[in-house]
């Protein structure tokens, strides 16, 4: 079986909609709201974590049993993960504080909802004893190309960190898929080529591979927003998103 690129791109677009409709509510009542206390900032933000990762649960449990359904298989209906905790919520706040940047913000708060959706695909995975491997879409960071190159593997709780998967940043649309063969996968995914990608890049161990992508992505993303024109706060928030960063380890 092969999810086509029509059912998987809808799917990604409607986890998009979701996740950016929470970060621009957010944002929204950031500019509503200059003299918010850190305490109703965060107040805001569970509020919104909370509803529309509710939302984006759901749409990974519908995902889920839909791609079991077509397998031939009769499981226990997908269970929404639960969405983030007021003290996630809190780091998340805090922390994107410190960079007085509204739009970072409110990305992480597009982050959260994300995190329940991809939760929801994990744990249901480790149950069912599924398959899965990270898809990429779009401009892809240098971490995710990581996950990416490793392929289909048998889902496990080792790629978790605190109940949670371990990379989630904002602004993304990469996501796994699970399967239940070793045959299904996603149109168009193609690990080798991410395998290829990191293989290349250079270092002896992981981080130094990730950081070396992110200097190539980051010098070309500057490269090409210098070319555009892009106003130097623009630039600003494009270069300091998760794929200009470098790891620290």
């Amino acid at each position: 079986m092969t999810i086509s690129k029509k059912v998987w791109d809808r799917y990604i677009s409607a986890l998009r909609r979701v996740n950016d409709t929470a970060a621009g509510r957010f944002l929204s009542y950031m500019n509503t709201h200059p003299d918010a206390t850190d305490a109703q900032l965060i107040e805001a933000a569970y509020a919104l974590a909370t509803k529309y990762g509710e939302s984006a649960a759901e749409l990974a449990a519908q995902m889920y049993d839909a791609v079991a359904a077509a397998s031939g298989l009769t499981l226990e209906p997908a269970v929404p993960a639960a969405t983030a905790t007021m003290d996630e919520v809190a780091r998340a706040v805090v922390g994107t504080a410190k960079t007085g940047n509204s739009e970072i913000m409110s990305g992480a708060v597009g982050r959260l909802v994300k995190m329940a959706g991809v939760d929801t695909t994990m744990h249901n995975a480790v149950r069912d004893r599924a398959q899965w491997a990270w898809i990429p879409r779009g401009g892809t960071c240098a971490f995710c190309v990581a996950l990416a190159s490793r392929g289909w593997q048998p889902a496990s709780r080792a790629q978790m960190q605190g109940g949670h998967a371990e990379h989630i940043h904002a602004n993304c649309d990469c996501t796994f898929a699970i399967r239940f063969d070793d045959s299904s996968t996603v149109a168009g995914y193609d690990p080798e080529r991410y395998r290829e990608m990191y293989d290349d890049a250079e270092g002896r161990s992981s981080a130094d591979k990730i950081n070396s992508m992110r200097r190539e992505a980051y010098a070309d993303t500057k490269e090409r927003l210098d070319r555009k024109g892009v106003s130097e706060a623009e630039k600003r928030i494009v270069l300091n998103s998760s794929a200009a960063e470098e790891i620290v380890v």
